[in-house]
């Protein structure tokens, strides 16, 4: 049996995400999440809430993007350094740092503008002994 990893979907999401297509990224990932029923389905659901505040964020809804880049991390924590290939540590750390004016804010609705040059990109871990799909 394949693993998630090398799912075509995973890796579809991935390329989007990279590309900067966080709609299409959430998505693909969206339809894994669906059909996951393990232990990797709040991964997933990370994944995804990561994508949808990038492009919340990119389109002004600071609201929306602040409160997605929290849940999102908070689906990612347990999952860390790494999982299936994802270095999850550098890609929160990138996530916090672009996202760190909206998480810095007290105002309901952040005045913060999205800086393109500090959007996060997946890279794949080069940690040992990853996570591969199930916290603790």
């Amino acid at each position: 049996m394949e693993s998630a990893a090398d799912d075509p979907r995973f890796q579809e999401g991935i390329r989007c995400f990279n590309r900067r297509a966080f709609f299409e990224a959430h998505e693909v990932w969206e339809d894994i999440w669906r059909d996951d029923h393990g232990a990797s389905r709040h991964f997933y659901q990370g994944l995804i809430q990561v994508a949808v505040c990038l492009h919340h964020f990119r389109n002004g809804n600071t609201r929306g993007a602040r409160k997605l880049c929290i849940t999102g991390s908070n689906y990612l924590e347990p999952y860390r350094p790494a999982c299936l290939g994802i270095d999850l540590e550098r890609l929160l750390r990138d996530l916090h740092a672009c996202c760190d004016e909206l998480l810095a804010s007290d105002e309901a609705i952040p005045q913060a503008k999205l800086d393109l040059e500090r959007i996060p990109s997946i890279l794949a871990s080069d940690h040992a002994g990853t996570n591969h799909g199930a916290p603790g």
